[in-house]
């Protein structure tokens, strides 16, 4: 593909238009712009600008040209800016009052450009391939006979040639009546480069600097120029008044102290441009070494051209490269190839393959990503798990081998694999979604808050160990790593995977150490759906503003927005979808309704807490059973009585305060992430003292699980300050038991028996607690044990009072039948036969089936690229 009208790369518009292809669609490498994309405070800086937009800018430029010397050393008179340095180039040569231009080529095409529209005689000096093209300063010298503007790219484009600054410098002081123009435009990306546009540079050098291509905002149009005081001002005089807006001055000024991303970029660049340079040598392409960000190469003379080449690429493939052949120099076989990220440098490769029906790729060559689509939110509680659970089943229903991920998961609600392995409760539904087994490579790393000590660390299923923040911000590259290791071998067993991110991407203190969000849809190339919860008020400002808080390059990664927990009329919301998708450029991909009764397990206890799940009222029919679950202040594994609330004659409330607690017929204590704090609470609350009464008066039946079984007995012990600086504490004496936690974290996951009955259970056992019986043995019952006889509950003979070990007791549907008939029997009502089962697989299809008539399986496979 040559380019006539507009001889350079990086006209989108004209590549969208002959690719036939929507613009957004275009893999730009011919234009070489910084991979990493614009800088973080990019949009701040812009959007705090648009208030000095109804002001003419700064004609002088007088903050940006005092940035400029503060950067380069050289004095702010030095400078000129222009709208980028093309303005410049070509205003600098109608300045000298020379009349020949000598220019090495290959060379960037407007130098000759610029030199004859002033009227100057242009001498080309081509290189060699032999030296790769690298400018001869000898040859310069002998053809400067008489006094002429020598223009010298370093790095040179399109080779990335640098050239070394003192041998200019020394040449320049050999002609002092000649001119040498240094364009510096890509130096940013070297590490180590020496500038000539400091107060040392010779009088007769000057220096073209572009901010926008290392700061990636090309279309803002910033250049500077540092030359003498005299040619300096000779140059700002030519200019037209007001040559560079407010915005473009605001961002040169930030972009000229931000000295750190250009660390960042220039520490990125090797690596890419290595990953760039060896896929093109290994589809045949003679690559040329290069310091800059992008790669001249040459194509094989029994190929195709370069100018078929792109055209190809382009209108096939949707990908743009520069032909070279307009170059001075360089033949038709030549192309220049921006270094671009990774999976875009990997498309990059696959196209040109595909063009130059070359070999498969060598073996060192890393396996293209499995196409992942993620879920993130607004806030917590926006729904997250609950649609990432939802794709999971719609995607495993369409025939795909599905797997979901969440690499961070903060919640008190877990659950224990066959192999004994610690997980997130929300991450065993989504693999019930995928029907596969729970992997605690799922969710490989999991926090449990203690509070008092900060959070449980869980990888890969087992405790590391209790952080605090700052420890646990310090631990988050080794556990991002373990984070990466597990989802790429687990994405490697799977046809597709379905990601969940944390809370906010847009909440900028985490950014920095995220390993939850962006960061890793980064790494797992993953489309990226942005949730908000439209119930609560304030989706699309949340929307918005998240997309406000994002980076340019991981704003790119939003596919587009789901409003969730609708009720009404979803036509009423087009006028806003409309305004959000005309301020982001990103549309509602689908607004899902409010699903009551969904009958899924809760990823933590947040909807328990804030009273979603459970009301604080006793059941307003007299006829149903009341159970009270107490609202434990470091609750964990609320999800043990869910399957309660599926049966058709109970109805369970939340309680906190002694008065509210009243006479009920159960009342459930269930686990804790600080058993002494909680147990302490209960006691400075009156609960403890009421649950007491209770027992003794027989009427109402007290169950604990895990934590609850431990506070019912007699003392608990923490003496290695697991939980808490508590060390011992009274329990609530109701079972004959003492339990001390000791360092082993018990994790299994339990077939059981219902020793009174026989009756089958099935749950997991999570606790450090080792629990034991003290005094009458005699007055107590094993109520649940293993196949082995081993026990893991207790039952008192005199009182309505029993606890066990096993989470999820409660799901086994007979046993449960059988629990609440007890109760219906202590009451004086009959006992029901029929059995409710609890299942969450219709759930996960109801689910399926709303995402696949408001979002779509041909929107979620485009997603997904597939």
């Amino acid at each position: 593909m040559k380019e006539k009208a507009f001889p350079h790369g990086g006209n989108l518009r004209a590549l969208a238009a002959e690719a036939g292809r929507d613009p957004c669609d275009i893999l730009d490498a011919s234009a070489s712009i910084n991979p990493l994309g614009p800088p973080p405070w990019l949009r701040d800086v812009l959007s705090a600008g648009v208030a000095d937009l109804v002001h003419y800018p700064d004609p002088d430029c007088t903050a940006l040209l005092e940035a400029a010397s503060a950067r380069y050393g050289a004095p702010a008179s030095h400078f000129v800016a222009g709208n980028g340095t093309s303005q410049l180039l070509f205003a600098l040569p109608r300045c000298t009052g020379l009349a020949r231009a000598v220019i090495p080529s290959p060379a960037y095409t407007d130098y000759a450009v610029a030199c004859h529209k002033s009227g100057m005689d242009v001498r080309r000096l081509p290189g060699s391939e032999f030296d790769g093209f690298a400018p001869q300063l000898d040859r310069i010298e002998a053809v400067l006979r008489s006094p002429s503007m020598v223009v010298i790219a370093s790095p040179a484009n399109p080779t990335g040639v640098v050239t070394d600054a003192g041998a200019i410098v020394d040449l320049a002081g050999r002609h002092p009546q000649s001119l040498f123009l240094v364009d510096e435009a890509f130096a940013d990306f070297v590490p180590g480069f020496a500038s000539l546009a400091g107060e040392d540079r010779p009088h007769n050098v000057a220096v073209l600097l572009s901010l926008t291509k290392s700061f990636a905002v090309p279309g803002l149009r910033l250049g500077l120029l540092a030359a003498s005081p005299d040619l300096a001002d000779w140059v700002r005089r030519t200019l037209a008044p007001w040559s560079v807006g407010s915005l473009p001055q605001a961002v040169g000024l930030r972009a000229l102290a931000d000295t750190a991303f250009l660390e960042e970029t220039r520490a990125a660049l090797p690596g890419l441009r290595r990953r760039l340079a060896e896929g093109l040598t290994g589809l045949g392409l003679t690559v040329f070494p290069s310091q800059a960000n992008f790669l001249l190469a040459r194509l094989s003379l029994s190929g195709p051209n370069a100018p078929e080449v792109c055209r190809r690429l382009l209108t096939e493939h949707g990908v743009a490269l520069r032909d070279c052949t307009n170059f001075s120099g360089l033949s038709d076989r030549y192309l220049r190839v921006a270094v671009r990220p990774e999976a875009e440098t990997d498309r990059i490769l696959d196209a040109l393959a595909a063009v130059l029906a070359a070999c498969p790729m060598p073996a060192s060559r890393p396996r293209l990503k499995t196409p992942a689509l993620m879920v993130q939110g607004t806030t917590s509680s926006a729904g997250k798990s609950v649609m990432a659970a939802g794709l999971c089943r719609l995607l495993s229903r369409a025939g795909y081998k599905v797997a979901p991920f969440k690499s961070q998961n903060m919640s008190l609600n877990s659950g224990v694999t066959a192999d004994g392995l610690e997980m997130g409760r929300a991450q065993i539904v989504q693999a019930r979604a995928c029907r596969l087994a729970p992997d605690a490579r799922m969710n490989p790393i999991l926090l449990k808050p203690t509070s008092e000590l900060g959070s449980q660390v869980i990888v890969l299923g087992k405790p590391v160990g209790t952080m605090r923040v700052t420890e646990y911000i310090a631990y988050k590259p080794t556990a991002f790593a373990a984070a990466r290791e597990a989802y790429d071998t687990l994405a490697g067993q799977a046809d597709v995977m379905v990601l969940e991110g944390a809370g906010s991407p847009a909440e900028v203190n985490l950014k920095a150490h995220d390993i939850v969000n962006m960061a890793m849809a980064r790494h797992a190339g993953a489309s990226v759906l942005l949730a908000a919860d439209i119930d609560r008020g304030g989706a699309y400002a949340g929307l918005l503003g998240t997309m406000e808080c994002l980076p340019e390059t991981e704003r790119a990664l939003v596919a587009g927005y789901v409003l969730n927990r609708f009720r009404g009329d979803a036509t009423l919301l087009a006028p806003a979808n409309d305004y959000l998708a005309q301020r982001t450029g990103r549309d509602v991909l689908a607004v899902v309704p409010f699903l009551p009764d969904l009958g899924l397990p809760d990823e933590d206890s947040v909807t328990f807490k804030d009273g979603q799940s459970l009301p604080d009222t006793p059941p307003a029919d007299p006829a149903l059973l009341d159970i009270a679950v107490i609202d434990l202040p470091h609750l964990s594994n609320a999800t043990d009585c869910d399957a309660l609330a599926v049966e058709p004659d109970a109805r369970l409330r939340r309680v906190r305060e002694v008065g509210k607690l009243g006479r009920p017929d159960a009342v459930l204590l269930l686990g804790s992430k600080n058993t002494l704090a909680d147990l302490a609470w209960l006691k400075d609350s009156g609960l403890a003292a009421a649950l007491t009464t209770l027992a003794a008066d027989g009427k109402t039946e007290i169950i604990g699980i895990c934590a609850g079984l431990q506070m019912l007995g007699d003392a608990v012990a923490d003496p290695l300050g697991l939980e808490s600086d508590r060390r011992h504490a009274p329990g609530l004496g109701l079972l004959p038991l003492t339990t001390r936690l000791a360092a082993e974290k018990t994790l299994t996951a339990a077939e059981a028996v219902h020793t009174p009955t026989g009756l089958p259970l099935h749950g997991y056992e999570i606790h450090h607690g080792v629990t034991e019986i003290q005094g009458n043995a005699a007055a107590l019952d094993v109520i649940a044990a293993r196949p082995d006889g081993h026990p893991l509950g207790y039952a008192r003979q005199d009182a309505p009072v029993w606890g066990a070990y096993l989470h999820g007791i409660f799901d086994a549907d007979a046993f449960r039948r059988q629990f609440l008939n007890t109760l219906r029997q202590r009451r004086g009502q009959e006992p029901i036969t029929r059995l409710t089962p609890y299942d969450i697989d219709p759930a996960l299809d109801r689910l399926a089936d709303v995402l696949e008539e408001r979002l779509g399986l041909a929107t979620v496979r485009r997603l997904l690229g597939l």
